[in-house]
């Protein structure tokens, strides 16, 4: 009988990688379509793999011969039975567009993907998909399961890809896992942060505990719609930047690795390049900064305003007795030069339910809204419901965005 193994791995990231293949050619040479690459077989693949007490599952693998060496994303796909006819992400749509449609999935593909040819691949988010994948019941879970995994390739075509150069896939590998049950729920959003010399304190502190200090979230945008399997979509931020420091973005606050990033390249944004610049503004003042998560594209524009810039900023509501006047936030944006627009308040409502709202003194202006955890402030707006927990509140006060954040 095979032996249960316990993947313990330091990082716990949704993904999280530890090296690169090769490094980008700043050539233009001709990307040629490749035919293989080879996924190798883990050390742990004659064990029986504990997915509800392992961190991730480690993978090494070749990258593809494009003729030169080139950017490549790396997907996980993981099958029934060793075919990958039609995945799940295809069954659905096929669905979606026809209820009556009989096809049937034997494979899933992750969402996210790294850009290196080693990884560890978080072993809750695989969970997940196997139970996209099988659909089990929850008292219909088997004990153990012989699972087929493969890797897909595909080079963005920012990175010179046509419909000439197809993804291809690796050698497939099989393992046996002891899953457990999931209950698939929409993904929450996927949210980014700001970090850099103009943002927050400017320290560049990249730690969980730096979220309002150093490290500020982006917001969600009213109406949007997210993907529910995902979480992505469009986020963005605005605020005073000045051109002397720069930033990026970052989606793990605590990632030692910096390993999801986005900065600048040949006067290009570009996302988990590893000799990425900050971001920087051509002058101070106001900006935007779009970022689209499922499309992987990113703006920072001028933002022609001059908002009001407060002293100060109060939050209010029945954790405090609607207290107007004595409980204020924090400002978050204390570097030289930086006018500050962004507030921090660690909230205490473990004793319940509550609902809250921002505002100046007198109540003029003040924000709410209906939203929770994300949302975006109006003038006089419903009180905001804050379900029991503690959290970090961070509000910006130029475009009533804000976010809860669970401590």
């Amino acid at each position: 009988m095979k032996k249960i193994f316990t993947l313990a791995l330091l990082l716990l990231g949704a993904v999280s990688v530890f090296t690169a293949c090769e490094d980008d050619n700043d050539s233009n040479p001709v990307l040629t379509g490749a035919t293989e690459f080879v996924l190798n077989e883990p050390a742990y693949s004659a064990e029986v793999i504990d997915m509800q007490n392992s961190a991730g599952l480690h993978f090494t693998w070749s990258q593809p011969n494009y003729g030169f060496p080139v950017v490549t994303n790396y997907y996980y796909q993981i099958s029934k039975d060793g075919n990958f006819t039609h995945s799940v992400a295809e069954v659905e749509a096929a669905k979606e567009a026809d209820p009556s449609s009989n096809l049937v999935a034997d494979y899933v593909q992750s969402t996210a993907y790294v850009n290196q040819c080693e990884a560890n691949f978080n072993a809750e988010d695989m969970e997940k998909d196997l139970q996209r994948l099988f659909g089990w019941e929850e008292d219909a879970v088997p004990a153990t399961q012989t699972i087929y995994v493969r890797l897909w390739a595909e080079v963005p075509v920012s990175n010179g890809a046509s419909p000439a150069v197809a993804g291809i896939a690796s050698n497939v590998v099989q393992l046996t896992v002891a899953p457990y049950y999931v209950e698939l729920k929409d993904a929450p959003i996927e949210i980014w942060y700001l970090i850099g010399g103009c943002i927050g304190d400017g320290a560049w502190t990249n730690s969980v505990d730096a979220i309002g200090v150093s490290v500020i979230p982006m917001n969600t945008v009213e109406g949007f719609d997210y993907d529910k399997k995902t979480g992505q979509g469009e986020l963005t931020f605005t605020g005073y930047f000045i051109a002397s420091q720069g930033f990026k973005l970052i989606k793990t606050p605590g990632d030692a690795t910096w390993t999801d990033q986005w900065g600048v390249k040949d006067g290009n944004y570009v996302r988990n390049d590893g000799g990425s610049s900050d971001i920087k503004v051509a002058a101070d003042g106001y900006y935007v900064v779009t970022l689209n998560t499922a499309s992987n594209t990113l703006t920072v524009k001028p933002a022609e305003i001059t908002p009001a810039v407060y002293p100060s900023m109060l939050i209010s509501g029945d954790f405090n007795g609607w207290d107007a006047e004595n409980t204020f936030m924090t400002p978050v944006n204390t570097v030289e030069g930086v006018e500050n627009h962004v507030w921090v308040y660690e909230l205490d409502a473990t004793g319940g339910d509550t609902t809250v709202k921002f505002l100046q003194p007198g109540w003029q202006p003040n924000w709410g809204s209906t939203g929770f955890p994300y949302g975006v402030g109006t003038g006089n707006g419903p009180n905001i419901p804050v379900t029991a927990g503690k959290y970090k509140v961070i509000f910006n006060d130029i475009t009533g965005a804000y976010s809860f954040i669970a401590l």
